[in-house]
């Protein structure tokens, strides 16, 4: 676990371990949707570069975002 004080904190607010989890799992997933760097590794194998791979990274952003906030 990444963060085991959150368990902690959903006990002591009465709250459900899984929806606590599944919102920590959704703040971490969002802000890697909008860094196209990672998968730098990949970029130089196939010789493509990180511009190239900066406007998918948005429109997942833009796609994801709201499914993310709404199901959050």
């Amino acid at each position: 676990m990444e963060a085991p004080y959150l368990l902690a904190a959903s006990k002591g607010l009465n709250m459900s371990m899984a929806w606590i989890v599944q919102v920590y799992n959704a703040s971490e997933a969002l802000p890697n949707m909008i860094n196209p760097f990672f998968m730098l590794p990949l970029l130089g194998v196939l010789d493509v570069k990180a511009k190239d791979r900066a406007g998918y990274s948005i429109l997942q952003l833009i796609f994801h975002a709201p499914v993310v906030l709404f199901l959050a």
